[in-house]
């Protein structure tokens, strides 16, 4: 009798339990381009619920028609003379800081929350330019780019969301280890968990990171144009660390993806194992193979190279001359690298490095991806059908399709026609949530 009672008191439980009433924002969109590389069509309806894609539907239908019900708080949005998109995904930023005259003292004289504050204005940037979800590739301070990504994914502050790797894995000396240049006593300060020599000890690195909560794994293959030491640009672990790194990065359940320059890195990477190349200035027929052999991600990061190609042409730049003479030699190959593994069939994701460039800018790398041979709409799919799958997201991101994520932007022209019409988004709106 005692069981019996307690099955009436939990059924009881079911049929009394409250109805809460949901958040669904219906957009009329006059030209849909639902899922890049597919057709746009026209006239479409997007029912978000509690901030996932319920449905699209054709026609403009009304709150009824979309099932809302009398208590739910419904949103109309008039888009009817406007292009709508997915959510863009930028696969390369560092969303905490942006290179200014005063980096190198703002390593000494900021905080970890000072980072934090800093991050905040940049993701609203960010997010305001169209950029719903972005992969943060290594962060000058400790926690703060967890902070932040946390506090958007609360609610706190308004951003995008953010995919975030940590500390950099680096050599000691190497790009990503950020001391050169300043004191022993400076250096002890800023030593970073991610900087390891030795198979051993790059294991630990990478552990550590997912201990302190990274959703991926970033490491520096080569040496890199804005770290301060004359050091080249070619590969800096061995292979011995690029395995270790590999191996305990994928029994964590995450992606790795390198930072690599110099083609003798780009290849050790891919060899083994990397899931994608940040870059990749002087990849060869070799690294074309190994790419499409692995089914490997190349963020080419053009408007990085232009950014500092501009800066080593003004001599009145903050660039050190180490920084200098490599930006020299980077920048001006980085259009032609991506071109060549366009040409190649390589699968590329959007990036941008934003944090080198402007926050806010990121669309620029629109025109630059066109100017390197792919379609308007190969460069939309690099930012969201690619972005979702090189982050392992595909489930959720990359398109306007039931059981996905409220993303969306709007723009009044065609960016299949004019790419740029992507630097001037007019409505976003992440998670069901118009900004």
């Amino acid at each position: 009798m005692k069981f019996v009672g307690m099955f009436f008191l939990c059924a009881g439980a079911l049929v009394f339990s409250p109805v809460f009433a949901a958040d669904i924002a219906i957009v009329h969109a006059g030209r849909l381009l639902a899922v890049p590389g597919g057709a746009v069509t026209t006239e479409q309806s997007v029912i978000v619920r509690d901030g996932k894609v319920e449905a699209v539907m054709s026609g403009y239908v009304t709150a009824d028609q979309a099932g809302a019900a009398a208590d739910d708080k419904t949103t109309v949005y008039d888009l009817k003379n406007m292009f709508v998109l997915p959510g863009l995904i930028d696969g390369h930023v560092h969303i905490t800081s942006e290179n200014n005259p005063r980096g190198r003292l703002q390593r000494v004289e900021m905080s970890d929350a000072d980072y934090a504050l800093a991050g905040a204005g940049f993701a609203r940037i960010t997010l305001k330019a169209g950029f719903t979800t972005v992969r943060d590739v290594g962060a000058r301070s400790r926690d703060a780019v967890f902070a932040l990504r946390d506090g958007i994914a609360r609610g706190d502050v308004i951003g995008p969301r953010i995919y975030a790797s940590g500390s950099t894995i680096s050599v000691t000396g190497g790009h990503g280890d950020g001391t050169q240049g300043y004191s022993d006593d400076i250096a002890e300060v800023l030593h970073s968990s991610g900087v390891c020599d030795g198979a051993s000890a790059c294991r630990k690195a990478v552990r550590d990171q997912v201990r302190r909560g990274a959703d991926h794994i970033k490491l520096t293959a080569t040496a890199g144009v804005l770290s301060n030491t004359s050091a080249g640009l070619e590969q800096q672990f061995f292979e011995d660390e690029l395995k270790a790194i590999m191996d305990a990065t994928h029994a964590m359940g995450r992606k790795a993806t390198a930072h690599a320059h110099g083609v003798n890195g780009i290849n050790a990477a891919l060899r083994a194992g990397v899931d994608s190349i940040e870059h990749g200035t002087y990849l060869d027929s070799e690294s074309i193979r190994l790419f499409k052999r692995n089914n490997a991600y190349l963020i080419p990061t053009i408007l990085a190279g232009v950014t500092v190609a501009e800066w080593a042409d003004d001599p009145n730049s903050f660039l050190l001359p180490p920084q200098r003479a490599k930006a020299k030699e980077v920048g001006p190959k980085m259009l032609d690298m991506a071109r060549r593994a366009h040409e190649g069939g390589v699968s590329i994701a959007f990036g941008t490095d934003s944090g080198v460039s402007k926050h806010g800018e990121n669309a620029r790398e629109f025109q630059l991806l066109v100017d390197a041979g792919m379609t308007p709409m190969q460069a939309i799919s690099a930012a969201t059908v690619a972005g979702a799958e090189n982050l392992g997201k595909s489930n959720v991101l990359g398109s306007i399709e039931p059981g996905k994520y409220g993303d969306l932007i709007a723009v009044e022209g065609d960016p299949l026609v004019d790419i740029t019409q992507l630097e001037d988004v007019d409505f976003v709106m992440k998670d069901g949530v118009a900004y």
